[in-house]
């Protein structure tokens, strides 16, 4: 693991840190943010998974995650969303390719050769921060942002031994019957849908479910509702009784601003859980 930086922040450190990628064959950068409490024990570690065309260094720097993390005592880590480089395959459009991942293990070439995200986030990169840093295997929570929301509602459904907490704001919650989802499901997973709904939150809810209570937040006045399919994952939690805790915010959209003026109650959710 090489450092790429590191900065003092909340008595913290905020570091930027890059290493060989077995599982997507390229170098991969990531973020971390450990507390001052680091210093003596470990701690818990929440994982953020950001949105498409987004890499480790937007949540990083806008989500206002760093003065909490430290207040509650708790780690972050801030993975990229997808293989980078010049050799990677890649699309012209921002939801497909290079910052478009969506957390899963592609099926197609040329996708195949790099894009095992779903790996890299639930086995190569965790053995990586287990190894690296102070914090606890046995306190790990989960959230994300678009398309992280999604990565983080599947992952967290699909590993529920290994998160205690979940959340999300704005996540693509049906992606089986999302532009959002159905366009890159099949060019990454193939056309057989059955493959893809292992990757779709809203099917993992009724099948699945999750042991704790599930925080979703999305802005009232969020351009991106129709793709989002929030109403799907509602009732699709219904109809299994999943505790769940969903907050329309009146007037917020889809920005980060959106995720740091909230960003303290999904912390406190998670610490809660702990």
């Amino acid at each position: 693991m090489e450092i790429i930086s590191e900065n003092v922040c909340y008595d913290g450190v905020q570091g930027v840190y890059k290493h060989k990628s077995k599982s997507c064959r390229c170098d991969m950068t990531f973020a971390a943010y450990l507390p001052p409490q680091a210093k003596v024990k470990k701690v818990p570690v929440i994982w953020f998974l950001s949105g498409l065309t987004c890499t480790h260094e937007n949540a990083m720097t806008k989500a206002g995650a760093q003065l909490w993390a430290a207040r509650y005592g708790v780690a972050f880590v801030f993975p990229d969303t997808s293989p980078r480089g010049n050799s990677i395959a890649n699309d012209d459009a921002y939801d497909l390719g290079q910052g478009a991942g969506f957390y899963v293990d592609a099926k197609e070439s040329p996708w195949d050769s790099n894009f095992n995200m779903w790996t890299y986030i639930t086995d190569e990169l965790p053995k990586l921060i287990f190894n690296e840093f102070q914090v606890l295997e046995t306190e790990q929570g989960i959230m994300g942002h678009s398309m992280g929301g999604h990565g983080a509602l599947t992952i967290a459904m699909t590993l529920p031994d290994r998160f205690r907490s979940v959340s999300a704001f704005s996540p693509i919650c049906n992606p089986v019957n999302s532009e959002w989802g159905i366009k890159q499901f099949t060019t990454y997973l193939g056309p057989n849908q059955d493959t893809w709904r292992s990757h779709d939150s809203s099917i993992l809810v009724k099948e699945k479910g999750f042991h704790s209570r599930i925080l979703i937040d999305q802005g009232g006045a969020d351009d991106f509702s129709d793709l989002l399919m929030l109403d799907t994952f509602v009732s699709t939690s219904n109809d299994r009784k999943q505790d769940v805790n969903i907050r329309v915010q009146p007037g917020y959209d889809h920005s980060y601003y959106f995720i740091q003026t909230f960003m303290e109650s999904h912390i406190e959710h998670h610490t809660s859980l702990f």
